[in-house]
């Protein structure tokens, strides 16, 4: 049996995966962070610091005079006052209740009435609602967090083996892989009426945890039939260190496909889904591995070879793929014409879709931008439409500028992604991050513009802008998808500003000084003449 590693993986290897690094923060971001992590911490040491400087400074602020009298004039109080005092408040507590209840309901339908401009994420929300139903609609719309295959995952064998062997850390989850079985169980392994011997041991082949596990019975299927085009196609994930090893097993899966006349049966009408969706996946593997060999335009021929023969499979979300392709060979009016066809208002959005739109607007104008001289003269109309495609990209998945902008670290993309969600934002910045730092200008312009975004929608988990409000779902889901090395991130997240927290620190640091000097002065003093003449030093 052939070993799972039998080339051993340089670093040099790893260095298209870790391009994308972004720089280590710089002081103030690293402050900033610190303040952040450090505010529970800092409040707990304010209210400490209170309530010790209400007892050093009791005797002077007479403290224990002012409650004696607080407590006569209570005592003075008659049980009215207190009635009165009751029912008052509960009659505004009422009060605000029923206008924060009317004003969400306002706002729901203010969201209905004007769907019809809408983008819908997915074909779920196309649905008519009517202004009664909107509650259990929202309600429907948060709690459907569907998770997505990755059109652009890597291989197992030549791509995530390698990066655990470099790293020693394990890229995919236990979930994340469990899904994948499940997907190649259900879809690759025959139809359970006609199931064959060799059909049985890979579905238990796609169940086994152990990767060693795995390749040993995909060749006890070859055993059994040398054709079995699903055990190549483990062998080519799972066992190929390299993209041209993982090609040339394809290629076997094809051919054996065709010898054992499963897939000649699908140009006669008397196919089967799983043999469709078989042929379909080692054809679009073979595209991706010449994508990755730099064969680009034969590549970008296979991709539109295929979507012409399966037109009906959108749901593989192949163009992906081929605006990826595109992107690589720089021809935007390709691009753009594939665009055309799939960023439709009543079809499925995705981050490819949003991004690539905004960057081939944003390509047009970013090369003479300047923020100075837009705001001195306003923003021209291609200039407004680059900034609206960003606006629209960023509401549809915000998670995607940090790592664009290289604010936050890239990791390899799972296997399975979640729209909307930061598991897409890795997926689709690993691959097309590239594309943006091409456009000369692009990234500035979406630097000097995203964060207008949130200002548009204040409030997304109640209303959004374009899309639907965004799912407050997808973070349980990330969790779960994306590696625990990988911080999560998390939208919406309320984060103080940095000169409220330096505010604050700075006047916990104040008030410690001066409940110091006010408890031990003369050591204090004896501090201050110490310190002193190393700061005149300096």
């Amino acid at each position: 049996m052939i070993p799972l590693f039998t080339a051993q993986p340089s670093v040099k290897n790893m260095e298209d995966a870790t391009s994308s690094n972004p720089q280590s923060l710089g002081f103030t971001d690293k402050l900033k962070s610190w303040l952040s992590w450090s505010w529970t911490y800092i409040c707990a040491v304010w209210f400490a610091m209170v309530l010790t400087m209400i007892y050093v400074l009791r005797s002077p602020l007479k403290l224990q005079d002012t409650l004696t009298s607080a407590s006569v004039f209570l005592n003075t109080l008659t049980p009215k006052f207190y009635v009165a005092l009751t029912g008052t408040s509960s009659l505004i507590s009422g009060l605000i209740l029923v206008s924060c209840n009317d004003h969400r309901v306002i706002c729901s339908l203010i969201v209905d009435t004007t769907s019809g401009n809408r983008l819908s994420p997915d074909p779920v929300s196309q649905v008519n609602i009517s202004p009664t139903k909107i509650n259990d609609t929202m309600t429907l719309s948060f709690a459907e967090c569907k998770v997505w295959r990755n059109p652009l995952n890597l291989f197992r064998g030549a791509e995530y083996s390698r990066y655990t062997w470099v790293t020693g850390k394990e890229p995919l989850t236990y979930y994340d892989m469990n899904l994948s079985a499940q997907d190649h169980q259900t879809f690759f392994t025959g139809d359970t009426q006609q199931i064959k011997a060799e059909d049985t041991v890979m579905q238990k082949a796609w169940r086994e945890r152990n990767p060693q596990a795995r390749i040993r019975a995909a060749y006890q299927a070859i055993e059994m039939n040398h054709e079995c085009a699903a055990a190549y196609v483990l062998l080519a994930e799972e066992e190929a260190t390299t993209i041209t090893e993982a090609e040339r097993l394809f290629k076997q899966a094809l051919r054996s496909g065709k010898r054992e006349q499963r897939f000649q049966r699908i140009s006669q009408g008397c196919d089967s889904g799983k043999d469709i969706n078989l042929l379909v996946y080692i054809k679009r593997r073979l595209a991706m591995c010449a994508r990755k060999l730099g064969r680009i335009k034969e590549a970008v021929k296979m991709m539109r070879d295929l979507m012409k023969e399966f037109p009906l499979l959108g749901m593989l979300n192949i163009h992906e793929n081929l605006l990826e392709a595109l992107l690589e060979l720089q021809a935007y009016a390709d691009v753009q014409a594939v665009l055309a066809k799939y960023d439709d208002i009543s079809l499925p959005k995705s981050a490819t879709i949003c991004y690539t739109s905004a960057l081939l607007k944003a390509r047009a104008v970013s090369e003479k931008f300047s923020p100075e001289a837009a705001s001195r003269r306003g923003l021209s109309t291609a200039e407004m439409n680059a900034v609206e495609a960003i606006h629209r990209a960023v509401e549809f998945n915000p998670h995607v500028p940090k790592y664009l902008l290289e604010m936050k670290s890239l990791i390899l993309p799972p296997e399975h992604i979640l729209k909307r969600g930061d598991s897409e934002a890795v997926a689709y910045a690993f691959f097309h991050l590239q594309h943006w730092k091409r456009a000369e200008g692009a990234l500035n312009l979406l630097h000097c513009t995203w964060e207008g975004t949130f200002r548009i929608i204040p409030y997304p988990l109640e209303k959004g802008h374009l899309f639907y409000p965004y799912p407050g779902c997808t973070e349980t889901a990330d969790r779960e998808l994306l590696p625990t090395f990988h911080e999560v991130s998390v939208y919406p997240k309320k984060e103080l500003p940095f000169f409220i927290l330096f505010t604050a620190g700075l006047c916990s640091f104040t008030a410690m000084l001066a409940m110091l000097t006010h408890q031990f002065p003369e050591l204090m003093g004896v501090f201050v003449k110490a310190v002193s003449p190393a700061l005149l030093f300096h």
